[in-house]
């Protein structure tokens, strides 16, 4: 097996619902890291490059018909680049990155781009065809987010709990207080605001361009969902998943748009094209859970890796844990042993200030992971995530240089 390594990423900021991306279509969302990646790496020959690997968990509108296909092309790669897009719902553009990274180091591939994009703005509403002829009770269902066309002898065995109840399935289970959460997701936009007031989150960004109906195009460069409060706020926010309940707007992550990609090799495309390695992809690895407590799949995914890798969780640096939910995020670093405000965790801020544009949000970590490393001077950084229907994924990079 060949060493992998990343050497450049890049993102675009991360949009509120309905907010400063709202009017960009996803394939032209998906395009502007990329394009990004293309004008800064001018040593390439990009005829040569292998292929682009993006992550998207929705795929019922704009981003349909191979999203990372039509993202290349609007990239101004060539047309000889060919393009995939996978979908493991909220780990999607995590498993874009192992998927390059494993092509690669098994000599498949040299040089690949992998991330992920999501506009849950401009998810569409979606129509089955009637099951009966002259039905007149269609069902219509939205893609923002969750279940829909469910089969129900899936719902029989397994449920269909939507994200925020899977999230008081495991407030119930594991006793964590709604205090407890509110405290997490406090710590998680204090630390974001703190990252963006040092600079650190914007030395990530691509600046978009947002065309306007008049006048010229507004530049749109600052992750717009922070939202630093205070825990007598939080406290205040009702719980409309479950009465009595733990889960607020507050103490979840947002529903958001964004793109990011990054750039992956071999040794023989570091070599040939004169790049620079930032970071070497250690491995990765996958679970499955209960769909009903899917936010515990960091867990066993972790501790899968871990042994792979003979490595102990005391030996990285950097976890970069993905907050779909406080509670969640609770319940996995309790259960990995680690304390809940354990340093390592998200030290620039987790997806509940940030935001979790779910087919984005892992090529983030895997981007914001890298970038802490070299930042910090540290070693080795974590990647890991719950995914829906009852998954979990982790993956784990070393920091070159």
């Amino acid at each position: 097996m060949r060493d992998v390594y990343i050497c450049d990423g890049t993102r675009t900021p991360i949009g509120r619902y309905g907010g400063g991306l709202s009017s960009i279509r996803t394939d032209d969302l998906a395009a502007i890291p990329i394009r990004a990646l293309i004008e800064r790496n001018d040593s390439i020959d990009w005829t040569q490059s292998d292929d682009v690997i993006l992550g998207c968990a929705n795929q019922a509108g704009e981003d349909n018909r191979n999203v990372a296909r039509m993202a290349l092309l609007l990239a101004g790669l060539p047309e000889q680049v060919p393009g995939v897009t996978v979908n493991r719902l909220c780990a999607s553009g995590l498993d874009a990155i192992a998927t390059a990274a494993r092509t690669i180091a098994t000599g498949e591939a040299n040089l690949v781009i992998a991330g992920g994009v999501e506009s849950m703005s401009r998810a569409p509403w979606v129509m089955g065809k009637p099951k009966d002829a002259f039905s007149r009770a269609p069902e219509v269902f939205d893609t923002t987010l969750g279940w829909r066309f469910v089969n129900p002898k899936l719902q029989q065995e397994y449920g269909v709990d939507s994200m925020a109840e899977t999230a008081e399935n495991l407030a119930d289970e594991r006793k964590i207080s709604r205090e407890d959460q509110d405290r997490f997701a406090l710590w998680s936009q204090t630390k974001a605001a703190d990252a963006q007031q040092a600079g650190h989150l914007s030395g990530e960004i691509t600046p978009v361009a947002v065309p306007q109906r008049k006048g010229d195009p507004i530049t749109f460069d600052t992750d717009e969902h922070p939202r630093l409060s205070s825990l007598e706020q939080l406290a205040k926010l009702r719980t409309p998943f479950r009465d009595p309940g733990t889960v607020t707007a507050g103490n979840a992550s947002g529903i958001n748009d964004g793109a990011a990609a990054l750039l992956l090799a071999s040794q023989q495309a570091v070599e040939q094209f004169s790049l620079q390695p930032q970071a070497r992809y250690l491995g990765a690895a996958v679970a499955g859970v209960p769909p009903r407590i899917m936010g515990i799949g960091p867990v066993p995914a972790t501790q899968k890796l871990l042994a792979r890798l003979g490595l102990q969780l005391s030996e990285f640096d950097i976890i970069e844990l993905n907050e779909a939910f406080a509670v969640q995020s609770l319940a996995c670093t309790r259960e990995l042993g680690l304390a809940d405000d354990d340093p390592r965790v998200n030290p620039w801020g987790g997806a509940i200030a940030l935001g979790h544009p779910l087919g984005m949000s892992g090529a983030r970590l895997a981007l914001t992971a890298l970038r802490q490393l070299h930042t910090s001077n540290h070693t080795r950084a974590l990647c890991t995530m719950c995914v829906g229907v009852g998954q979990g994924m982790a993956l784990a990079l070393e920091r070159c240089g």
